[in-house]
C-alpha cells in the first residue's frame, strides 16, 4: 500500500493511466451527466490550469515553475500575441497575465487571514496526501488538499462566495464530502476565497450535504456497473436519461 500510496502522490499518475484503475470525485460528474465521455482522456481547461496554479502556489510553492504555468502579457487569448507564444511553448493552454495577477491576489489573501494561515499551515498538516478504498462495491481514489488530525480542509475558489452553497451542489462537493470522509475517516471543510471580491468563507458541510453527495455517488456507481464494470451486458450507446418532470 505504501507503493501504491507514493506512486499516487505524483499528479503524473495520479491523473495518468495508472489512476485510472480507481474511481474519483471527478469521475461523478461525468458518469452522471456525461456518461459517454466517461475513461476519455479531457484537454486542460482555464478553469482547471487556473485552480492546478492556485492550489501549487499554495501548498506547494516550491513546485511552481516558469516552464510549467507560462503567462503571457495578451488581453485575450484571442490575440496574435497569444496564439504567437502559445505556438512557440507547444502547450495547449497558457494563463494570461492577467489571471495569474487575479489569482495571486486572492492567494495573498488567504495567506493573510490569522484564522486561514494558522489552519492551513499548523504543524503536523499533511499536503496533497492520496488515499484509496472501496465502498459501494468500487475502488476509489482520493488526494486530500490539506490533512489535519481532526479534518481535511479543501481549498476553493469562487466568483461568488455568496452562491457558494448552490456551485458546491452543482460541482458535486457534496459527493467529493462523502468520498473523502470514507477515505480518510475524517470530516472535510471547505476553505473559499472569492476571487472577485476576496471575501473568504469556511464552510462547514451538514449530514444532508453528506447523504446528498452519497445518493450522488451511489447513482453514479450504478451507471458505472451497468456500463462500464468488466463482464456488464449493457452498452454506453444504449444509455438514455430518464427523470419524472
Amino acid at each position: 500500500m505504501k507503493e501504491v500510496l507514493a506512486k499516487l502522490q505524483l499528479d503524473e499518475h495520479y491523473y495518468g493511466d495508472y489512476g485510472k484503475q480507481w474511481l474519483s470525485n471527478s469521475d461523478i460528474i461525468t458518469l452522471l451527466n456525461d456518461p459517454k465521455s466517461f475513461g476519455k482522456s479531457k484537454e486542460m481547461t482555464k478553469a482547471m490550469l487556473i485552480g492546478r496554479y492556485f492550489h501549487t502556489a499554495m501548498l506547494e510553492p516550491h513546485k511552481i515553475t516558469s516552464s510549467e504555468y507560462d503567462v503571457v502579457d495578451a488581453s485575450s487569448r484571442n490575440t496574435r500575441k497569444y496564439k504567437d507564444a502559445l505556438d512557440e511553448s507547444g502547450r495547449m493552454l497558457m494563463m494570461l497575465s492577467k489571471e495569474k495577477d487575479d489569482i495571486d491576489c486572492a492567494i495573498s489573501t488567504m495567506k493573510s487571514n490569522f484564522e486561514f494561515f494558522d489552519d492551513i499551515y499548523r504543524d503536523g498538516n499533511e499536503y496533497e496526501v492520496p488515499a484509496v478504498g472501496e465502498f459501494c462495491g468500487v475502488a476509489w481514489k482520493g488526494k486530500a488538499d490539506i490533512l489535519t488530525p481532526d479534518m481535511i480542509i479543501d481549498l476553493k475558489t469562487t466568483s461568488n462566495i455568496k452562491d457558494f452553497r448552490y456551485s458546491a451542489r452543482k460541482y458535486n462537493y457534496d459527493s467529493q464530502a462523502y468520498i473523502y470522509s470514507q477515505l480518510f475517516g475524517r470530516p472535510l471543510v471547505f476553505y473559499v476565497v472569492d476571487k472577485i471580491n476576496l471575501q473568504l468563507g469556511i464552510f462547514t458541510p451538514t449530514s444532508d450535504f453528506i447523504d446528498r453527495g452519497q445518493q450522488k455517488v451511489e447513482m453514479a456507481v450504478d451507471v458505472y456497473n451497468r456500463y462500464f464494470k468488466e463482464g456488464c451486458e449493457h452498452s454506453i450507446e444504449d444509455f438514455v436519461v430518464r427523470e419524472t418532470l
